[in-house]
């Protein structure tokens, strides 16, 4: 959860679900899916008809190099990771351009199982570390290269690496770097190497294990998730959730919040709402709140703060900058900066207005990124528009080690639906699949021979 979603007006709660409206929702939901699975499907078959055709015919010759011109895409997470693949995999061979991805990590970060690895021991958190390679497999060789590094700042035509100290120029940027709650557990893995990653959720896990009192702070996801799996796994131990807003999960409908609430209560998580942690004696093993009350505290875990990470365009373009830190871009997704229109954000970091923002709205924020980067090297007009959807804010929600609930709301009905957990790694393997990778097998063929040294 960013800041400004924990500080924004919860929206007015959806009118009362009868059997007709949910059933009127499933359908527009199937609608939904089945357009964007025929669109997906449509993308893939031009670029088999388009690569047939230049393996044809060839291509118009042309007297520029290779590769000679960048497509920088900073951050390969979920937002980042989509557009360098679909960008790369519509570029023909030989094509003058090449998209350049800079990742400081060495795995993707499967950030929504991070909350469960933080509690649940056994073996399992590498699951949360998927190869980058077999994702980026159906991109043309010569289209795709890698630089693992951090960007140290942009200018108007190149980016300066951090650990290398060189410019790398540049013919269009995505920035998307996204949100990061001061990089920390169980949000973020707060580690670019996935070794040092699997090293600090162990630790947090054995942290839990031995506190006799666990306090965890923020009533979004992640904290009721993380409360309920320490609950769940440690039924003797005191676990007690503050929230500072009146009910748990509060950007949500009365269904989805009256549902964690009964999660948490039912497993027996002390939850205090309405109130804020404002200060951790340590030595004491105490934890002080707004209110004045004192609790017993062995461990503390923050849940909430996330920000976005926009300092790379801050000093370059202020006031493409909104006041809580967000890139501000056009439906287009460039950036609001009549001068720099070849550069785009999307993900958590770019202000959508996306209400719930996960990993669906940065999916489709790619797509549109890229494919208005598509049309630009082409010398056309970016014309692609991101219009959020509903859809894109399904939420699953752990309550415990073995119970789950979905929830799809329109804003007018709700959905909710109860469902058993039978893997403790959750959905992580449907993770590894998606991203092209065999669970859970390590992989680094593709991307040794992507892997570049500016």
């Amino acid at each position: 959860m960013t800041q400004q979603q924990e500080d924004a007006t919860p929206p007015p709660p959806p009118r009362r679900s009868t059997p007709l409206r949910r059933a009127l929702l499933v359908a527009r939901t199937l609608g939904y899916t089945l357009s964007f699975f025929l669109s997906i499907l449509s993308r893939s078959l031009a670029q088999r008809l388009c690569l047939l055709s230049h393996r044809t015919f060839g291509s118009s010759s042309s007297d520029e190099e290779p590769g000679s011109r960048n497509i920088v895409v900073v951050g390969a997470s979920f937002a980042g990771h989509h557009a360098a693949r679909t960008i790369a995999a519509s570029l023909l061979p030989g094509s003058p351009y090449r998209v350049v991805v800079i990742e400081p990590h060495d795995h993707f970060h499967f950030t929504w199982v991070l909350p469960r690895f933080c509690v649940a021991d056994g073996g399992h958190e590498h699951k949360a570390f998927i190869p980058y390679g077999p994702y980026l497999a159906a991109a043309p060789a010569g289209t795709l290269a890698w630089v693992r590094d951090r960007v140290a700042s942009v200018g108007r035509d190149a980016v300066r690496l951090e650990g290398r100290d060189v410019e790398l120029p540049y013919e269009f940027l995505v920035v998307a770097t996204g949100s990061g709650a001061a990089d920390a557990l169980p949000s973020r893995v707060g580690a670019d190497g996935k070794e040092e990653g699997i090293r600090r959720l162990r630790e947090m896990q054995e942290r839990i294990r031995e506190a006799e009192s666990l306090v965890v702070v923020g009533g979004g996801a992640a904290g009721v998730e993380l409360a309920t799996d320490a609950k769940d796994k440690y039924p003797e131990k005191k676990v007690v959730l503050v929230h500072s807003r009146d009910e748990v999960m509060h950007r949500f409908g009365p269904e989805l919040r009256d549902a964690a609430t009964k999660g948490l209560k039912e497993l027996g998580v002390e939850l205090i709402t309405g109130d804020r942690v404002v200060g951790e004696d340590t030595e004491r093993g105490i934890v002080t709140l707004r209110s004045g009350k004192e609790i017993p505290c062995d461990y503390l875990v923050n849940c909430v703060g996330q920000k976005p990470d926009s300092r790379i365009i801050r000093a370059l373009s202020p006031n493409s900058i909104s006041e809580s830190g967000y890139i501000l871009v056009r439906p287009t997704l460039q950036i609001q900066d009549d001068s720099l229109p070849n550069i785009y954000a999307c993900g958590d970091v770019a202000e959508t207005h996306v209400e719930r923002p996960n990993a669906r709205s940065a999916g489709n924020q790619a797509l549109v990124a890229a494919d208005n980067i598509l049309l630009a090297i082409q010398g056309k007009e970016p014309k692609r528009v991101y219009k959020h959807h509903w859809v894109e804010g399904v939420t699953k929600l752990t309550l415990g080690l073995n119970k789950s609930v979905s929830y799809l709301s329109d804003g007018a009905t709700e959905l909710l639906f109860r469902t058993k957990e039978k893997d403790i790694a959750l959905m992580s393997a449907h993770a590894w699949k998606q991203l092209g990778a065999k669970p859970f097998e390590e992989t680094s063929e593709i991307m040794d021979k992507i892997a570049i040294d500016p």
